[in-house]
């Protein structure tokens, strides 16, 4: 990409309106997505079955309205969705400490309100993603995911290590708030944005399961999406016994919440190079080599955390090298996503979006809840081993298909 093609969407200011109120969403979002474990854990003593449950919570909304949210994306303005789902997400987060204060949180109001986190979440993501086209146009779908993903990657620097501190001082509830503020500033940012958004043409006969089997057909129909979908739904499944992963660290291996927030927060490092590297990569390899390279340097350190023995500063070490890993997760990320925008028919593209979003954090519940109940069974240290090595797996169904030979991101022909 020449010089003027990088700078193009640094002179489109609804982008940087966009952009920037991602960028705080993303940190308060972190703090929300470590706070409400650790106050699970640290405040109610959750076990692990009940951990299981709360982060099983929190991806059912996306199995029970995600593809309904699809079609409504199809037939709506994409931005007054995006603001509602943000202003909601304020609302539903303050609840915590304010129930924390007043000594009413309860490990059911902690669930009620991942639940409803991930409904709003999944109708937010869908909106977004499929804005994100409309708002740059398809030549850009590449860059602007990158620069995206860049505002991902640096809220994993910050994010983490911020709650670590914030509980730490001020406990896990009350650093939840912070998250509350950071979508109403997401939510004040969207608003801002000027450019017009036409609203979707009206379907002749409007039929919400036949536009729903439409976009599930048009996800299975094209073999690329296809690949796409089932590597979501195998490594979605074998993610969830990793959701484990704080207990796991806490009560296992004897790590603290700051100690904690520290070796994710080097993640975050390797993932903010991740996402700076990612398009020169993708020039370098191909689309496809990118996607498949990427998902198994995440996938071989996703095993390292079950290896990890002995103090805590060992333990921390082999935590750290697998933080590293997480250079590779923006990559997977950009390709992802931008191979969908870009192959997806336009009219579809909600449908298309809610489905993969469906087959990723949808199946999420599933393997949280097996994950909890093996944990119990044979114990974390197995259960993370399990998980990471059939996530690495998964990653097969991406060299087995024509994903795997491409080398530019292909354009729809819908």
């Amino acid at each position: 990409m020449s010089e003027e093609g990088r700078r193009g969407l640094f002179r489109q200011p609804d982008f940087l309106k966009l952009w920037s109120g991602q960028a705080i969403s993303q940190i308060g979002s972190h703090i929300s997505r470590e706070g409400l474990p650790l106050t699970a854990v640290l405040v109610l003593g959750a076990s692990p079955f009940q951990m299981g449950i709360l982060n099983g919570a929190g991806a059912a909304g996306v199995l029970l309205f995600g593809l309904f949210f699809g079609v409504w994306v199809d037939r709506l303005r994409r931005r007054p969705l995006l603001i509602l789902a943000d202003l909601a997400r304020a609302l539903l987060l303050a609840s915590i400490p304010l129930a924390a204060l007043w000594h009413r949180l309860t490990f059911v109001h902690l669930c009620l309100v991942a639940s409803a986190l991930g409904v709003l979440t999944t109708l937010f993501d869908i909106a977004y993603r499929t804005y994100v086209p409309s708002l740059v146009g398809a030549g850009a779908l590449l860059d602007a995911n990158s620069k995206l993903a860049l505002t991902e990657s640096t809220s994993e620097i910050v994010g983490p290590g911020l709650t670590g501190l914030l509980v730490q001082w001020l406990t896990a509830p009350v650093a939840i708030a912070f998250d509350a503020f950071s979508f109403l500033f997401s939510m004040g940012a969207v608003w801002w944005i000027r450019a017009p958004e036409s609203r979707p043409e009206p379907a002749a006969d409007p039929d919400i399961i036949r536009e729903i089997r439409e976009g599930l057909a048009a996800c299975w129909r094209d073999s690329r999406l296809r690949a796409l979908v089932l590597r979501n739904t195998v490594g979605a499944f074998f993610m969830g016994f990793c959701s484990l992963y704080i207990l796991y660290v806490i009560r296992e291996l004897g790590l603290n919440a700051a100690q904690l927030g520290m070796v994710i927060a080097v993640g975050g490092a390797t993932n903010l190079a991740g996402a700076l590297m990612a398009p020169r990569l993708v020039a370098k390899l191909g689309l496809g080599s990118s996607m498949i390279a990427s998902f198994a340097v995440v996938g071989i350190a996703a095993l390292l955390p079950a290896m990890a023995h002995g103090s805590v500063a060992a333990c921390c070490l082999v935590l750290v090298l697998a933080q590293l890993g997480d250079v590779a997760w923006p990559v997977t990320t950009i390709c992802d996503r931008s191979l969908c925008q870009a192959v997806a028919p336009p009219a579809l593209l909600g449908r298309v979006t809610s489905a993969m979003h469906l087959m990723f954090r949808g199946i999420l519940p599933a393997g949280t809840l097996v994950g909890g109940a093996v944990a119990t069974v044979l114990g974390l240290r197995i259960t993370m081993a399990i998980g990471a090595l059939g996530f690495l797996l998964s990653g097969l169904f991406l060299v087995f298909s024509p994903v795997r030979k491409l080398r530019v991101l292909p354009v729809s022909a819908g």
